[in-house]
């Protein structure tokens, strides 16, 4: 985002395709509010595809072949004669699923109905209807904001990250995943959603915010005073290495001094993404970021190009920060290739992998943790920038970019 938690399937068994997506970030949760519910926030796209099948490396291995549903059946049975209310078998399957991915007590793992599927597949591409703004849980279970979009109702309605949403449209969230609170935001373009916002602890606001349509790039790029190339990611997905790219011509043709990259407020996205991201500064070979868990061990390596290698770097970092964005960060301050300004970044170091089970419906699984070239996982950690630059509320609204102003110092310098 991190963009963001799901359960089990009936009686047969389905055996899932892996998708060749693998998702470093979308953080939190995963998804992306937009609402952007990117999410989390996931590291995809290597191009493996996988079939299902037990996998020798899983911790889980000491599970049974088949789990034993007679005291589902029991709860079932009760269900069915006592519930005053209606429900579908459709219902109580999805039910079920969403279940056995909550299960895991993983935020990141998730699972997706065939609607969702599709939601989180277009939240990926930043193609979505809501507000704006990326979700994701805290340690609590509390839901939190990543970070609103510039530009777009959450920001303009004075969301902030770390912000808890305690209601939605007067209901409580407590015990909501983040897909399910991403539902319930999301709605037709122009019309409204009345959030319950907990900031800081103890002030309590309340927000109504419009819904629009969001269709963005996830890449912008200008030339700032100085000769200084900036280039701008919001998120890692499908266009974003194509138009990084025609970022990187440009800043080539004009002979920039130096590039700050903005990845403030990015949640993650698609692995490949990142590492094609860090190939423009990277020479081929170059570590980038290295998986360890059920899959193996997989070192992803810049894969040459690098015509902005030797360029002065600057990367903009802050808490909104996540997955492949921490991964890109890390691989460019490593290798040597930039410094690293703005506030610790968010710290998801784990890699999931989408699994489709033929009827469109999808999990979402944490297969992986990641670690930088450098050997560390940032998990719960983040990345510490090299000088540390806060950007208060009160600049914000002021429109005073003290860590973009430090980034451009730093440059004017070299």
């Amino acid at each position: 985002m991190k963009f963001r938690k799901k359960l089990v399937e009936g009686a047969a068994a389905h055996t899932g395709q892996k998708r060749g997506w693998r998702l470093a970030g979308k953080i939190g949760g995963g998804v992306l509010l937009l609402v952007v519910v990117f999410g989390a926030g996931l590291g995809i796209g290597d191009g493996r595809i996988h079939l299902g099948g037990s996998n020798p490396r899983s911790v889980l291995g000491n599970l049974p072949a088949q789990l034993n549903y007679a005291s589902v059946d029991t709860v079932y049975d009760s269900l069915k004669e006592n519930y005053d209310g209606k429900l579908t078998t459709t219902q109580l399957l999805d039910g079920l699923k969403h279940g056995l991915a909550e299960a895991t007590g993983d935020p990141y793992t998730e699972y997706f109905t065939a609607q969702e599927a599709k939601q989180f597949a277009g939240e990926l591409n930043n193609s979505f209807s809501g507000i704006g703004a990326e979700l994701s849980q805290d340690s609590d279970k509390n839901l939190i904001v990543i970070a609103p979009l510039k530009g777009y109702p959450a920001a303009k309605a004075g969301l902030q990250p770390q912000d808890i949403i305690a209601s939605i449209d007067g209901k409580s969230t407590a015990g909501l995943s983040v897909t399910q609170a991403v539902n319930k935001i999301r709605g037709p373009s122009g019309t409204t959603v009345k959030l319950g916002v907990i900031r800081d602890k103890s002030q309590t606001l309340n927000l109504t915010i419009t819904r629009q349509t969001i269709q963005i790039p996830s890449v912008s790029s200008k030339i700032l005073p100085g000769n200084i190339g900036y280039l701008q990611i919001i998120s890692f997905s499908n266009d974003t290495a194509q138009l990084a790219q025609k970022a990187a011509d440009s800043f080539k043709q004009h002979h920039v001094k130096g590039i700050i990259v903005d990845l403030r407020d990015n949640p993650g996205g698609l692995l490949d993404a990142a590492v094609k991201v860090s190939s423009l500064w990277l020479p081929a070979g170059d570590l980038v970021v290295e998986e360890k868990g059920t899959i193996g061990d997989i070192q992803h390596t810049a894969l040459g190009g690098d015509e902005l290698h030797g360029i002065p770097t600057v990367v903009l970092v802050n808490n909104g920060s996540a997955s492949a964005a921490e991964i890109t960060t890390g691989a460019l301050h490593d290798n040597g290739a930039a410094y690293v300004i703005g506030q610790k970044s968010f710290g998801k170091g784990i890699v999931q992998q989408l699994i489709n089970f033929g009827d469109g419906s999808e999990l979402k699984v944490t297969v992986a943790k990641w670690y930088r070239p450098n050997g560390k996982n940032i998990n719960h950690l983040g990345i510490t920038p090299d000088k540390a630059v806060k950007l208060t509320p009160a600049e914000v609204k002021a429109g005073t970019d003290t860590q973009l102003k430090a980034a451009e110092a730093y440059l004017q310098d070299k």
